[in-house]
C-alpha cells in the first residue's frame, strides 16, 4: 500500500473517530439525504470465522462505527435461526444499540431455480425460517440467491418459480424476498431484471451490488457494472455498495461511485444503502469506515 493511500486511511480514521465522539448527529452523516447507511456483515467475515467477533456483537461494532442498520449474513447464526432465545437477545442487543434489523443475507440453502420442481419446493421449505426469522427481528427483507441449471430463459422461468413460491410465503410476515447479482447469470443485468418481470410479485426484488458483475469466474467474463445496476434499479430494495480498493482520494478504486450513486439516485430509490467491504489491502474495519467516509461524500454530491 502506498504512502498517500496509507495516509489517506488514517486521516478518514481518525476523523470518523472522533465524529463518533463529538457527535452522533454527525456520526450518522448528519445530513438530509434520502439514504441511510446499513453493514453488511461480510465486511467483517474474516473477524467472525477467526473468532475474534460473533454474530452478535456485530449489532454493537455497526454502532461504535456510527452506521444505522444491520445486514446479517445467515451462515453466522446457522443454527440459531428458529431458536426464538437467541433471536430474542439479538433483537434486544440491537434495540439497545439503537441499530435498525434491515435484512438476512442467505446461503447455502438450496437452488432457488432448481431444474427438478421437488428440489425447488425443498429449497423455498428451507428459506422459510430465515423468512420467520427476519419478521422477527423487524427486518423488511430476506435476500436470496436465483442459482439454476440449463438454458438462459429456462433457467429465468425457473428462477421466477421458485421466487414466486418464497414471495407468497413471505406474504404472511410482510417479508421481501430479494436477489442479488452474485454470479452466473443472476450477474448479467438484462437476465436478472428478466426474472424480476417474470415473477412479477409486489414481495420480490433486488439487491443490486455494484461489485458483483462477472458472470463466468473462469473466464473473467463481466456484465457492465453500470448498465447492471441501471437495469436492476427498479427493482431495487435495497443496494449494496461493495468496496475494495482506495485510491489516495478515497474513491473505490476500481468503480466510478459517483457514477454508481447518481444511476441510484435517479431511480427514484430511497432507503439503505449497505457497505459490504471485501478489500485485502487495508483491515476489515478501515475498509468499512473507508467505505462510509466515501459514501457520505458522495451522497452531498446528489
Amino acid at each position: 500500500m502506498n504512502t498517500n493511500r496509507r495516509n489517506f486511511l488514517r486521516t478518514t480514521t481518525a476523523a470518523a473517530t472522533g465524529a463518533m465522539l463529538l457527535s452522533p448527529a454527525l456520526a450518522m452523516g448528519g445530513n438530509k439525504s434520502r439514504y441511510k447507511i446499513s453493514l453488511a456483515e461480510w465486511s467483517f467475515h474474516k473477524a467472525i470465522f477467526g473468532g475474534e467477533m460473533t454474530n452478535l456483537d456485530f449489532p454493537r461494532v455497526t454502532r461504535e462505527l456510527g452506521i444505522e442498520g444491520v445486514e446479517y449474513v445467515n451462515q453466522f447464526f446457522k443454527d440459531k435461526a428458529k431458536d426464538e432465545k437467541y433471536l430474542s437477545e439479538l433483537k434486544k442487543i440491537t434495540k439497545e444499540e439503537g441499530v435498525e434489523n434491515v435484512l438476512i443475507m442467505c446461503d447455502g440453502e438450496g437452488m432457488v431455480g432448481h431444474p427438478d420442481k421437488k428440489e425447488r419446493e425443498k429449497t423455498v421449505d428451507n428459506h422459510k425460517k430465515w423468512v420467520d426469522a427476519a419478521a422477527f427481528l423487524g427486518c423488511h427483507s430476506i435476500r436470496v440467491n436465483a442459482g439454476s441449471r440449463g438454458k438462459y430463459e429456462e433457467q429465468q422461468k425457473l428462477a421466477a418459480d421458485g421466487l414466486r413460491m418464497l414471495c407468497e410465503y413471505g406474504d404472511k410476515n410482510k417479508i421481501n424476498v430479494i436477489v442479488e447479482n452474485h454470479g452466473g447469470l443472476s450477474s448479467n443485468g438484462e437476465w436478472l431484471s428478466g426474472v424480476m418481470q417474470l415473477v412479477n410479485h409486489k414481495r420480490v426484488g433486488t439487491l443490486p451490488d455494484f461489485g458483483n458483475f462477472i458472470t463466468n469466474y473462469e473466464t473473467g467474463e463481466q456484465f457492465d457494472r453500470y448498465k447492471g445496476v441501471e437495469l436492476l434499479m427498479p427493482y431495487a430494495k435495497g443496494v449494496s455498495a461493495k468496496s475494495n480498493v482506495f485510491n489516495a482520494n478515497g474513491d473505490e478504486a476500481n468503480m466510478d461511485y459517483y457514477k454508481l450513486m447518481k444511476i441510484v439516485h435517479n431511480s427514484g430509490y430511497k432507503g439503505f444503502v449497505g457497505i459490504e467491504f471485501e478489500g485485502n489491502e487495508i483491515s476489515e474495519r478501515e475498509g468499512v469506515i473507508a467505505t462510509k467516509a466515501l459514501l457520505e461524500k458522495v451522497f452531498m454530491t446528489l
